[in-house]
C-alpha cells in the first residue's frame, strides 16, 4: 500500500520578505504531514500610491498560483496582507482568478483573518504593524466596512518591506501590553513581514486576550482549506 503523502502548502510570498518562510517552518516543527512550497512575486514597498499599488495586480498573482499548481499543492495562499488596504475585495478577486485558473482553493492573509475573527465573533481589534500611519487608517477603514472595528493601532512607519523583518519580537511587547490594556477582543500582528509569533504565548497567558500573527493565521487557514491537522495553541489559542 502506498503511503498517502503530505498535505503541500502552496505559498505566494512578497519578494522581499525574509520571515514568513522561516517563521511558518518553525510553526510546524518537526511536523511531517505538512509540506510547504513557494513561489515569490515582486514586492519591495507599502505605501498608498499607484506604484505600491501595481505590486499586487492580480495577474501576477493568478502567474504565481499556476507555477505552485505544478507541485500539486493542496491549497495556495498569497501571503501578504494588501488587501487590508485595499480592499478586501481585490484579494477575493485574487483568490478567484487562482481558483478559475487552476481548480486548487485559494485564501489571502486577509481574508484568512477575516475568516478567524468571524468565526469566533471578534468584533474589536487592536492592530500592532510596522506600516505608516496613513496606511494604518486605510486598515482601519476597510476593516470598518466588514462590520470589524480597529480600536486603536500602532506602527513603526516604515515602508521599505525588507526594513520590517527587522523589528525584533522583543520590541513588540511593551506596544502590545499597552494595546492590550485597553482590552480589545484580540490583538492582530498584521504583516507577514514581521516577527509577531515569537511572542504571542507569552502575551495571551498575561492578559487572557488572543493575539493574532499574520503569518500564524494565514497557515491556518491554508491548512484547513487542505483539510489538514491546525496548530499547537502556542501559535495561538484559536489556531489550534
Amino acid at each position: 500500500m502506498t503511503a498517502q503523502r503530505p498535505f503541500r502548502l502552496g505559498m505566494i510570498v512578497p519578494s522581499s520578505n525574509t520571515c514568513l518562510e522561516p517563521q511558518t517552518y518553525r510553526i510546524l516543527g518537526d511536523r511531517t504531514d505538512v509540506t510547504v512550497h513557494s513561489a515569490r512575486t515582486e514586492v519591495t514597498r507599502i505605501g498608498l500610491d499607484q506604484d505600491s499599488d501595481r505590486q499586487f495586480d492580480v495577474s501576477a498573482m493568478r502567474e504565481a498560483g499556476e507555477l505552485l499548481a505544478t507541485a500539486k499543492v493542496d491549497a495556495i495562499a498569497w501571503n501578504g496582507t494588501s488587501g487590508s488596504w485595499l480592499g478586501i475585495e481585490h484579494d477575493r478577486e485574487i483568490t478567484a482568478a487562482i481558483t478559475d485558473a487552476t481548480g486548487i482553493r485559494a485564501t489571502t492573509s486577509s481574508l484568512a483573518l477575516l475568516e478567524l475573527l468571524r468565526r469566533h465573533e471578534l468584533g474589536r481589534i487592536a492592530l500592532l504593524t510596522p506600516y505608516t500611519d496613513d496606511v494604518n487608517d486605510s486598515v482601519a477603514a476597510v476593516y470598518d466596512a466588514h462590520g470589524i472595528e480597529v480600536t486603536s493601532s500602532v506602527g513603526w512607519s516604515l515602508s521599505d518591506n525588507e526594513a520590517f523583518a527587522g523589528v525584533a519580537p522583543d520590541e513588540l511587547l511593551e506596544p502590545s501590553r499597552k494595546l492590550l490594556r485597553e482590552k480589545p477582543d484580540a490583538l492582530v500582528y498584521l504583516c507577514t513581514n514581521l516577527y509577531g509569533a515569537p511572542v504571542v504565548a507569552p502575551l495571551e497567558a498575561e492578559f487572557g486576550i488572543p493575539v493574532l500573527d499574520s503569518v500564524a493565521v494565514t497557515l491556518w487557514h491554508s491548512l484547513v482549506l487542505a483539510g489538514a491537522p491546525l496548530l499547537d495553541p502556542r501559535w495561538g489559542s484559536l489556531l489550534s
